[in-house]
């Protein structure tokens, strides 16, 4: 509950969150029929890069702030659809802003899709739904994003992707979001889920991935990105299990990782990993 991410907004984290995000996006738009995006744990919406919190931090300068040089032709592409998404937001809501995952999700949805964002913070929630109930395709639920990952699916649509994103600041949440991927996986099988996590200790993301393995019925992929050397108790690098990933995701990853890695890295260090497990891997 006092975890705030317009502290972090924009940082390293954030852009891999969100470029896989949109990639996932993007690839649901492929298709005619209707979708469902819901985010566990919303957040805001959107944040001021300028603002005090940001500011204070000052995060995204080595995260978002890094990105202003295009990648190579053929990474640039994968990353057309995120920056499309954040310039649209900042459109909106201006040139300081920094879209997070409800903003990013609504730049996707057409018509016929559907945006649930989560939010459990009351004052958070609250202007969340100042920001978003005013759209037909969005709505905004006051609610513990672990029971709204449980509640919100299947989804009418049979289609969609599941954002869950929490603050991991209980001890035992990274073990928790294996078991709950595990869970939702059982209850709607065909849906996307993007798992995201912080690396501070990687041996305790091998046990949570190799966990999930052993029960998961469906292909997944793990996606790291490490910025710094693996040292304890610090946040090192940040991932995501992607389940049900489209079929494309990996070739991407081998592509945008590594251009990832390089831009983003603390001095010299930078590491990835993109790998399969599950029924399929």
């Amino acid at each position: 509950m006092n975890y705030r991410h317009a502290f972090h907004a924009g940082n390293f984290a954030d852009v891999l969150k969100h470029l896989v995000l949109t990639r996932v996006l993007h690839h649901l738009q492929a298709k005619a029929t209707g979708f469902r995006a819901i985010d566990t744990h919303a957040g805001l919406g959107f944040y001021d890069l300028t603002g005090d919190e940001a500011g204070r931090t000052g995060e995204w300068q080595d995260g978002w702030g890094r990105l202003d040089t295009p990648f190579p032709d053929e990474v640039e592409a994968l990353f057309t659809p995120y920056r499309a998404a954040v310039a649209a937001t900042q459109a909106r809501h201006g040139a300081t802003i920094y879209p997070g995952s409800p903003a990013i999700i609504r730049e996707f949805l057409r018509p016929s899709d559907q945006g649930v964002f989560v939010e459990l913070h009351p004052a958070d929630a609250e202007l969340l739904r100042e920001r978003y109930n005013q759209d037909p395709r969005t709505k905004v639920m006051h609610l513990d994003g672990w029971t709204a990952l449980n509640a919100l699916i299947p989804p009418p649509e049979r289609r969609g992707v599941v954002l869950i994103d929490p603050p991991y600041e209980e001890l035992g949440e990274v073990d928790r979001l294996g078991a709950a991927l595990a869970k939702a996986v059982a209850k709607w099988p065909t849906g996307i889920y993007l798992g995201w996590y912080p690396i501070k200790d990687v041996a305790l993301i091998d046990r949570m991935v190799a966990e999930l393995d052993r029960s998961l019925s469906r292909p997944a992929l793990r996606i790291d990105l490490m910025i710094s050397e693996p040292y304890p108790n610090r946040l090192n690098g940040n991932g995501l299990i992607v389940i049900n990933p489209p079929w494309r995701l990996a070739d991407e990853a081998a592509l945008f990782l590594p251009a990832l890695a390089e831009r983003l890295a603390r001095g010299d260090y930078g590491a990835f990993r993109c790998d399969a497990f599950g029924v399929e891997a």
